[in-house]
């Protein structure tokens, strides 16, 4: 007799940067409620129990029109727990070349309070995550703001020295946004944010675990400096994700999304989010085989929801996935 095979105690994964899927951008000017909620049920069945749709650096303009749109269909049933809050990467990040990534650089601008209380009001309440550069004037008390709000702080697109660092942590920031990404191509030999970050114990990593934008000996080195307890996964999944290989204009980019899954700008010699899911990540973490089964629910479930202060309780979605270990692989149940 055969016998379906059993789903593990978790949902599914969470996942805290999701730019957009499908075609569907979630900073577009021409973003709607229907093609938001079209995205968020396509990622959603796909083994992502529940994630952070995530808007990036654009004009003031986009804010005031797109986090609504986000916050209205969070607020419906359909969505709830499952689109947990929104998190903000941008605009109050470093404008350098290499750290600015595949952020526009002319919406770049230094932390500003007023703009960040614009941003909180738009949101209606479900903004969960910011990401800033820490060594940016004014960032202390955006991130103060940010931290008496509610919303988890996270250091990324950044060169901020170990003593930028420690003083952000102590206004709350508590997580490092995708480390190893957002940075220049050479960095100094020892003095470099990812050193930084990677001996700072207040901070969480986040880390995007695709294949292409950390090899292999990279994403073990930071799992094994920060141990899983201080690590989470994320897809930081591109508009353009579950859409065939060919060329793209995506999040201002004209990109290539390649066969093997890499997206990348040619011209600026950079990637520009990924084309994974958090099952295809995860996967790919599983493959290399150096963290237990435990370990890995930890980084792709427990640890992103502990980061933005929810728990299990609050995703609303039943157990589908199942684990496979003769092919080391997550399965979702048919």
């Amino acid at each position: 007799m055969n016998h379906a095979p059993s789903p593990l105690s978790i949902p599914g994964f969470v996942d805290l940067q999701v730019n957009g899927f499908l075609g569907i951008n979630f900073s577009s000017p021409n973003l709607t409620e229907e093609s938001f909620e079209e995205a968020s049920r396509a990622l959603l069945s796909r083994g992502t129990a529940a994630f952070l749709p995530t808007v990036v650096t654009g004009s003031e303009e986009m804010y005031e029109r797109n986090l609504p749109i986000i916050a209205g269909v969070m607020q419906k049933s359909e969505f709830q727990g499952r689109l947990l809050g929104i998190h903000i990467e941008g605009p109050f990040i470093s404008p350098e070349p290499g750290a600015v990534g595949a952020h526009p650089p002319e919406f770049v601008r230094p932390p500003h309070l007023g703009l960040f209380e614009k941003m909180l009001d738009w949101g209606n309440g479900c903004v969960k995550l910011l990401t800033l550069a820490a060594e940016l004037a004014g960032a202390d008390e955006v991130a103060k703001l940010a931290k008496a709000s509610g919303v988890t702080v996270s250091i990324g697109h950044s060169l901020a020295s170990t003593e930028d660092l420690n003083r952000l942590a102590l206004t709350g920031a508590s997580a490092i946004t995708h480390l190893g990404n957002g940075l220049p191509n050479l960095l100094p030999r020892h003095e470099n944010f990812i050193w930084t970050a990677l001996a700072d114990d207040h901070y969480t990593a986040m880390v995007i675990a695709d294949g292409h934008h950390l090899p292999e000996p990279i994403l073990k080195s930071i799992i094994r400096a920060k141990t899983p307890k201080s690590i989470i996964v994320v897809s930081d999944a591109s508009p353009i994700a579950g859409l065939p290989s060919g060329e793209y204009t995506t999040l201002g980019n004209n990109v290539v999304l390649e066969e093997s899954g890499r997206i990348f700008n040619f011209e600026k010699q950079c990637l520009v989010g990924s084309s994974a899911t958090m099952l295809c990540c995860m996967n790919h973490l599983a493959r290399l085989n150096f963290l237990s089964l435990e370990e890995l629910t930890t980084v792709g479930f427990e640890n992103p929801l502990k980061l933005i202060g929810l728990t299990k309780r609050d995703v609303s979605h039943e157990a589908n996935l199942y684990f496979d270990n003769d092919e080391m692989q997550f399965k979702l149940v048919k």
